[in-house]
């Protein structure tokens, strides 16, 4: 759980160790700081800073995850089960920032992928349909509350999609 500096760091002590130890003629050694290089490149590609940025998300630090969140090189070659994070995050934070349209992409993607719980993924359909309520669009915002409704698991979302649903029929 690094940030990319830190795994750049880390990367390079790696090299160098490795190519110390090639020095030395230690070529297990080697090899082992080789397959370590290996493993934090990857790593840099398919988790990033997802897991930071989580922890900073959750504490309410939106700045800082954001930040992290564009070290990500490329959001498509992260794997399934951070992409879903990835962009439930990116949407929350354009979500508070008033950019409505970049929160409803990053939502839709989001809808696309695992997230925590059945319970996360309603909340983003709820986010989904929220936004469709924004843009007057009854029709797409009962499509998610219905969705939502399916996935829903505690009473609150229970609440808050019943005020959707109302909220659409009176666009209707």
């Amino acid at each position: 759980m690094f940030s990319a500096n830190g795994r750049y760091a880390l990367m390079a002590i790696f090299a160098v160790a490795a190519g110390v130890c090639l020095f030395y003629d230690e070529h297990q050694m080697a090899a082992v700081a080789g397959l370590m290089f290996a493993f934090v490149l990857w790593s840099h590609f398919k988790s990033s800073s997802i897991l930071m940025a989580s922890k900073y998300f959750k504490n309410g630090n939106y700045e800082r995850a954001y930040k992290l969140l564009k070290e990500v090189p490329n959001p498509d070659r992260l794997a399934r089960n951070r992409r879903g994070y990835y962009e439930f995050m990116m949407g929350n934070i354009s979500l508070k920032n008033g950019d409505y349209q970049a929160a409803e992409y990053h939502f839709q993607i989001s809808s696309r992928f695992p997230l925590g719980t059945k319970n996360d993924k309603s909340f983003v359909l709820i986010h989904l349909a929220n936004l469709a309520l924004r843009k007057k669009d009854s029709a797409r915002a009962l499509a998610y509350a219905e969705k939502a409704k399916e996935l829903a698991g505690t009473e609150r979302t229970n609440e808050i999609i019943s005020k959707i649903i109302k909220e659409a029929n009176s666009l209707a």
